[in-house]
């Protein structure tokens, strides 16, 4: 392996911070209904939980600035939309479990912090037996919330991202629906594995027809004269950055277009960028080998950059009860 990772560019590069030692973890046990708030060192779970067994749960990775939730309804639906296709009951409300994350980010004083990242676990919960059925668990899904003082790492994000292609490709929804941000992350860990042995950043995906799709941990994108293109949403996940990124663009006449394209057409690009909840945008330098544009941040990523940081000031600078108001259903008129 050439080179030393931490000397490059990395999607989930960090500015350590001591506060995180000790950390309150949010727990919402399935059988008592309890919700708790527990020391780091004492947030464990038991070994007949459906996450530890069979990998059977999901999970989102959410960012609050100062208290505030960013695109809480976006994390929220998404793992709502899961839990349903999964048959799990969360056994409680899109507000309630809001409530959960305000309550977790409000004990731990982070209220005032503007780069707060949650690591929110859902796992089908107890089971009577280890087995796969879920005729065997006991009560409601457990659900963690991990809160943690998280900064992007300026300087390694400045440097910019190294990717290789991985052999590993992904699957069709109707084998592992790509869509769900389920627990089983084997696809995504041996597509990583290939990517460290290759000594760079992220390892880039195909689907089963050849076709660019995704990253590893973060949704890809090109530029190619002036127009930004998104690889069709089918075989990845349904990354939350990445709509909004279009979002952007659409809202601002940058144009963009979701298609299938190949690495001839990457190779060629005249820029490139990763998006991803926790590095936002990041922009790629290399792809197999070969350099992207001019090596540098290319003037489209950048814009999408400064466009999106503003979508996220606007978001999070409603009140709490605003957000929260969101995630009420609509009342049926009378």
């Amino acid at each position: 392996m050439s080179g030393n990772r931490s000397e490059r560019g990395a999607t989930h590069a960090t500015v350590p911070n001591e506060k995180n030692k000790n950390i309150l973890v949010g727990m919402r046990d399935g059988v008592s209904a309890e919700f708790k708030l527990v020391p780091k060192k004492d947030a464990v779970v038991s070994v007949f939980d459906s996450n530890f067994l069979i990998g059977d749960g999901i999970w989102e990775g959410i960012r609050a600035k100062n208290g505030r939730i960013q695109f809480a309804k976006d994390h929220i639906d998404r793992l709502f939309q899961s839990a349903k296709a999964m048959m799990m009951d969360l056994g409680l409300s899109k507000t309630e479990l809001l409530d959960l994350l305000h309550r977790t980010i409000d004990a731990n004083d982070m209220s005032n912090e503007a780069h707060v990242h949650m690591r929110l676990v859902v796992s089908r919960g107890l089971k009577s037996t280890p087995y796969q059925n879920p005729s065997v668990n006991i009560g409601l899904p457990l659900i963690v919330i991990i809160p943690e003082i998280k900064a992007t790492d300026p300087n390694v994000k400045s440097k910019g991202l190294r990717l290789a292609t991985s052999h590993i490709r992904r699957g069709p929804p109707d084998v592992k629906d790509e869509m769900w941000n389920h627990i089983s992350k084997a696809t995504d860990v041996q597509a990583c594995i290939s990517a460290n042995i290759a000594g760079v950043d992220e390892a880039l995906m195909l689907d089963l027809n050849g076709f660019v799709k995704t990253c590893n941990s973060v949704n890809f994108f090109i530029v190619r004269n002036g127009e930004v293109w998104a690889p069709t949403k089918n075989n990845q996940m349904q990354g939350i950055t990445r709509q909004k990124s279009i979002d952007v663009c659409r809202a601002n006449g940058i144009p963009v277009r979701e298609l299938d394209f190949t690495l001839t057409e990457v190779y060629g690009a005249d820029e490139s960028f990763c998006t991803g909840t926790f590095p936002s945008q990041i922009h790629v330098i290399e792809v197999d080998g070969r350099q992207i544009g001019d090596g540098k941040r290319g003037p489209v990523t950048e814009k999408i950059q400064q466009l999106y940081t503003e979508a996220v000031r606007h978001d999070t600078e409603r009140s709490r009860e605003e957000i929260r108001a969101e995630l009420e259903p609509p009342r049926a008129r009378l």
